[in-house]
């Protein structure tokens, strides 16, 4: 690692005594020194005057000129996003990393700094041992092209956060619904609408989720301390709403349009805010715009890869869990997305025969406002468009066709797959080494948990956010956010299929077996992971592509170091 120069040192201009030396040799300064009593006495009364004030107004130029310089560089650049190794991961999260691999997963509460405050994988292996070429190919990760994390609030949000981290007299109050991670996008949100609106956040409540009978509060899921911490210069957060606030009857906005900005919401809300000093907000999912300000956009990659840490039970099962697998050597983690919820409202065929189609078809023309996307597109050409998950006999093929070695093991992130062990059977025969949380769990590690789907989905994060390869088969709130948030920490590998392009060759029986694989490398050579631009696409949320607001290009400079007091925004 690179020596780091002290910090101190750039505070200060050196120059050397030569120059001084050089400017008292020319007029009017000669005059000091060339000065004679018996030349013109006028001139030998007023010139060694006018040379003292000419210095004294020169050296007074030159200290405001150095202040002027420095106030603006530091401004200009508010965090120092300096590169200061050569290693390929961020210098943050190297203490995590090694904290990681060496303990037996146990996690441990420690003063929040950005070593330990944001939620890391453990490392990634390198390509070492008996590996083919084509073994090499898919195990190796992409490359990051010097992108690191760089949170540098501006002037303007750094002044504004004095004020709003007070604020006493507003509040807002948000109801999360959904799964697991689509809770997490509206927790997202919620911490930046209360910093657009400038009023306190209550934190979030967790509305039952009907579909996996889960009662699961936020402080049963995530750390509260440190996301009150983390956040404590955006926005104020307290654990509940004072009892000055409470009224017998309260509106719930619930009907927000569709990619809301900071203007509409101020002109919505603000004036009720300062009104009746309480807002409650529900159904944010996707509402607000995901084409926010600079500085709100960092807000956001700050809450969701810094503030919403796993509470503390979770994360230690979840770093175990994941050691077990990580122990062993590379290893990849798959979303399959085949639970019996996904067949309804996908429309799907499930691949498993007449007799569980028929299942799904029932539940669906009794329910069919589930179903999602085009009504009028027929089961095959659904498959075709790229709307269904891929079933485990494609994931099987897929797998194959990208070079990932038999003997893989292969972590299946998800719910229980609709059809059991028969919908797995596909994979497990050309994969044998095919593992879950339940298996991988020891000595009732699970038990309390197997009615709290969002905890089992939250272990699944943190067992696929450490593995090497992430493949997601069918989109989803979990694939979007473990797409970003392994960007973040270094551009781990994620491939993403392109079901539109390569289910055609699936259905081809003339395409050889090598060539199968050529057409599914080809495919997907530009889609592993690497640094992509959000503004590439319109509307792309920046929690699943942090680049360019919340990742800076440091090239060949090495790795990123950020001061604890930047995320204090002070």
């Amino acid at each position: 690692m690179a020596r780091t120069r002290n910090s101190k040192s750039s505070s200060f201009i050196s120059l050397n005594p030569s120059f001084f030396i050089h400017l008292f040799s020319l007029p009017p300064f000669n005059s000091l020194h060339n000065y004679s009593p018996r030349k013109n006495s006028r001139i030998a009364q007023t010139s060694p005057f006018l040379s003292f004030c000419f210095i004294s107004l020169l050296i007074t130029l030159t200290f405001f000129a150095i202040l002027l310089i420095t106030f603006t560089t530091f401004f200009q650049n508010p965090l120092s996003c300096t590169g200061t190794s050569s290693s390929s991961s961020p210098l943050f999260l190297d203490s995590v990393f090694a904290a990681a691999s060496s303990r037996s997963g146990s996690v441990q509460d420690e003063q929040i700094t950005l070593s330990t405050g944001a939620m890391v994988p453990l490392p990634a292996h390198g390509v070492v041992g008996n590996f083919s070429e084509e073994e090499e190919e898919f195990w190796k990760q992409p490359d990051n092209q010097g992108y690191m994390p760089c949170l540098d609030f501006s002037l303007k949000y750094r002044k504004a956060s004095a004020k709003i981290s007070k604020e006493k007299r507003k509040f807002l109050v948000v109801v999360a619904s959904g799964g697991l991670n689509q809770q997490r996008n509206q927790i997202v949100d919620a911490v930046v609408i209360a910093r657009i609106l400038e009023a306190t956040l209550v934190v979030p409540v967790l509305q039952v989720n009907h579909i996996w009978g889960d009662d699961s509060e936020f402080s049963d899921i995530f750390d509260v301390e440190h996301f009150k911490k983390t956040l404590i210069a955006d926005v104020r957060i307290v654990a509940s709403l004072p009892s000055t606030h409470f009224v017998s009857k309260q509106t719930i906005n619930r009907d927000l349009p569709f990619h809301v900005s900071p203007l509409w919401l101020r002109a919505r809300f603000l004036k009720q805010l300062n009104q009746e000093g309480l807002l409650i907000l529900k159904g944010l999912d996707s509402k607000l715009s995901k084409n926010l300000p600079p500085d709100l956009q960092k807000l956001k990659c700050k809450v969701a890869f810094h503030a919403l840490r796993f509470a503390t039970p979770i994360r230690e099962l979840g770093y175990q869990i994941a050691r077990r697998m990580w122990i062993e050597g590379p290893y990849v983690a798959i979303h399959l997305r085949l639970e019996k919820d996904v067949w309804i409202r996908t429309g799907c065929l499930t691949g498993l025969g007449r007799q569980y189609d028929s299942i799904i078809s029932r539940e669906r023309d009794s329910h069919p406002e589930y179903l999602t996307g085009k009504l009028n597109m027929t089961h095959a050409q659904r498959r075709l468009a790229g709307m269904c998950p891929l079933n485990a006999s494609e994931m099987a093929r897929f797998l194959k066709g990208l070079g990932a070695p038999i003997s893989a093991r292969i972590y299946v992130a998800g719910g229980e797959p609709f059809g059991g062990t028969q919908a797995m059977q596909p994979l497990k025969n050309e994969f044998p080494n095919l593992l879950t949380k339940h298996t991988l769990a020891r000595n009732g590690e699970l038990t309390p948990f197997l009615e709290k789907s969002s905890t089992l989905a939250a272990i699944d994060y943190i067992v696929s956010l450490s593995s090497d390869v992430f493949i997601n088969s069918h989109g989803g709130n979990m694939g979007r956010a473990l797409e970003g948030h392994r960007a973040y920490v270094g551009h781990r590998k994620y491939i993403k299929p392109n079901k539109r392009m390569m289910l055609p060759f699936f259905e081809d029986s003339s395409v050889s077996e090598q060539e199968f694989k050529r057409i599914m490398k080809k495919l997907h050579r530009k889609s592993q992971g690497q640094p992509e631009s959000r503004a590439k696409k319109i509307d792309r949320d920046v929690i699943a592509y942090p680049v360019p607001e919340c990742m800076l290009k440091f090239g060949q400079l090495g790795v990123l170091k950020l001061p604890i007091s930047g995320f204090q925004n002070k």
